[in-house]
């Protein structure tokens, strides 16, 4: 059954076709060869594009008929990968869509310097647009990522993380870009009020639901599904949603574990398979799951103040995918 990103790919095939065209075109340098290295490793990888695709569907929804469109999306992939960039370095990750990571391949320098030239190069196209709203949204968007990585950064192997924080850390990291992709789309298409506000609320809860999927996914899919190694958050002690609900309803003996594979970045062999056991015994993958699904159901009421057809039913059918995936 085809999937609702790839029938997002059918439905703006010739716009992402020029968005492909236009990343290869910006991401190049005559003066730092080193650059276009990088960035085509990490972009050659493969990933679905969906922030793009959302701007895409954003200003397609709103009947929006320009070629800024474009630009936007390309836009956004820009600052994602410069935060793939820097995230893998933060993260020390070996693995980034089932390859190597920049970091591994070249240095930790090189990957935090191209990600630097990807922002400059977002903030380039963003300027291009004229819009000087769509410039507010998108370079606010950028300082509450940095902000969700800081933040993450600072609660890493805290324990007492409340599930409040938790929704800021993905909120910065992911939710953030998400909203800002779908409203720039609506923006752009100088679509009504009601609409624009619709597009970033779906944006918004649709990046919730997606990370808080692929927290469930670290404990229970593959390397292949994740493009990292699955235990990752484990190891780098990230307080994500099964964490929190299960160290919260443990016995002492089973915070004792937590203490040790968090706290203490203690993490041995075997260390994933018991946490595993933990949340299930405690129905931390359940409960999370069941959060992941309330998100995914705010993403698709919020479509319903926007035009009926193909694009508004693929979007809802998106945010269902992405909760999906766990089942």
């Amino acid at each position: 059954m085809t999937s609702p990103v790839d029938r997002l790919q059918v439905l703006l095939q010739s716009k992402m076709e020029a968005v492909n065209d236009l990343i290869a075109t910006r991401m190049a340098s005559e003066n730092a060869p080193r650059i276009p290295e990088v960035t085509a490793h990490l972009v050659g990888a493969g990933g679905k594009r969906i922030r793009p695709l959302l701007t895409l569907a954003g200003a397609d929804i709103c009947g929006y008929g320009g070629d800024n469109d474009v630009k936007l999306a390309a836009t956004v992939e820009f600052i994602h990968t410069a935060t793939l960039l820097h995230d893998d370095v933060v993260d020390e990750s070996e693995q980034r869509r089932g390859r190597p990571t920049a970091n591994l391949l070249w240095d930790n320098s090189s990957s935090v310097l191209v990600g630097d030239y990807l922002f400059a190069r977002s903030f380039q196209l963003m300027v291009e647009t004229g819009s000087l709203r769509v410039l507010d949204i998108l370079s606010n968007a950028a300082a509450v990522i940095a902000e969700g990585e800081v933040l993450q950064l600072s609660v890493a192997r805290n324990l007492q993380v409340d599930e409040a924080t938790y929704v800021k850390v993905i909120r910065g990291k992911t939710a953030a870009l998400f909203a800002a992709a779908c409203e720039v789309g609506g923006v752009i298409a100088d679509a009504p009020a009601d609409h624009i506000t619709a597009l970033e609320t779906y944006g918004d809860a649709l990046g919730i639901s997606f990370q808080m999927a692929d927290a469930l996914l670290d404990y229970g899919g593959n390397a292949g599904d994740l493009g990292k190694n699955t235990g990752d958050d484990l190891r780098e002690g990230k307080m994500t949603m099964p964490v929190n609900i299960a160290y919260s309803r443990s016995e002492p003996e089973e915070r004792s574990f937590w203490e040790r594979v968090i706290g203490k970045a203690d993490v041995q062999e075997g260390d994933v398979a018991q946490a595993v056991e933990i949340m299930r015994r405690h129905d931390a993958l359940e409960e999370t799951r069941t959060r992941a699904l309330a998100w995914s159901a705010q993403a698709v009421e919020a479509l319903e103040l926007l035009p009926a057809g193909d694009m508004r039913d693929t979007l809802a059918d998106l945010a269902d995918f992405v909760v999906a995936r766990i089942r």
